[in-house]
């Protein structure tokens, strides 16, 4: 019995070009051509193929595959590794699958940052995003605070934060920067590596503090981020207050 190669590929349930790569690869031999050039596989080019897209479905790679075929056989350190880059895969797709039902069971966009889903809905647009960009900038145990602190900071204030208006007047940017600086305050003293961020960060600390201030200018129009300077500023001034309040009463 002798094979065309589609024949040949339709019997091996792969398609012409995979055939015509492995020959390229070195992996399939070159059979014999008929009188009219048409090239005519037997058996043993079956075989040959059958052996090469079990491993492909194991997910040996064809660098490997070519090494087997000279050697005789995979060797098991290539298997064990195959393997485990297999259980990371699964690993990966099992988390989407769940991460998938927290959307669906949510109701919230597909692409709210992970581990946000429950606070997605109270997020300003310019907040989710900015929360993208924590993702590459933060480690996870600060994304958690991170995501404890939208908690936390979710009312009124914040609303009207969020809301604001680029011409807001001087007097709604300072009563704002008023009510808002408590809340920093009090993440600064609930999460101290706000302020000196060594070791949370997952990438160096220019780059983290440059990616900040451009993501924030982005993101936010010349009042939002007025009134969040100047709440700042406040913020660090109430924390400095209240610990020398602290260290004279502790006298």
């Amino acid at each position: 019995m002798a094979w065309s190669t589609r024949e040949l590929a339709e019997l091996a349930g792969t398609t012409v070009n995979t055939v015509r790569h492995y020959h390229r690869l070195g992996l399939l031999d070159l059979p014999e051509r008929r009188s009219n050039g048409y090239k005519q596989y037997g058996v043993p080019h079956l075989v040959c193929l059958l052996r090469i897209r079990r491993l492909v479905e194991l997910g040996v790679p064809l660098s490997e595959i070519g090494a087997a075929r000279l050697n005789g056989d995979v060797p098991p350190e290539v298997l064990r590794q195959v393997d485990a880059q297999l259980a990371a895969e699964i690993a990966r797709l099992q988390k989407a699958r769940d991460d998938i039902a927290v959307v669906l069971r949510g109701g919230v966009p597909a692409d709210t940052p992970a581990g946000f889903e429950s606070v997605a809905p109270r997020l300003s647009e310019a907040d989710t995003s900015l929360i993208h960009v924590y993702t590459r900038l933060y480690d996870s145990d600060a994304m958690k605070d991170l995501r404890r602190m939208a908690e936390e900071d979710a009312g009124p204030v914040t609303a009207e934060l969020d809301n604001l208006p680029a011409d807001a007047g001087e007097a709604t940017r300072r009563r704002l920067a008023e009510q808002v600086a408590p809340m920093i305050a009090r993440n600064l003293a609930d999460y101290p590596w706000l302020t000196d961020q060594a070791g949370r960060t997952t990438r160096n600390a220019h780059t983290t503090r440059q990616t900040f201030v451009d993501a924030v200018t982005a993101l936010y129009n010349a009042a939002q981020i007025d009134v969040i300077t100047r709440a700042s500023v406040l913020a660090h001034e109430q924390l400095r207050q209240a610990r020398a309040a602290g260290d004279d009463a502790a006298r």
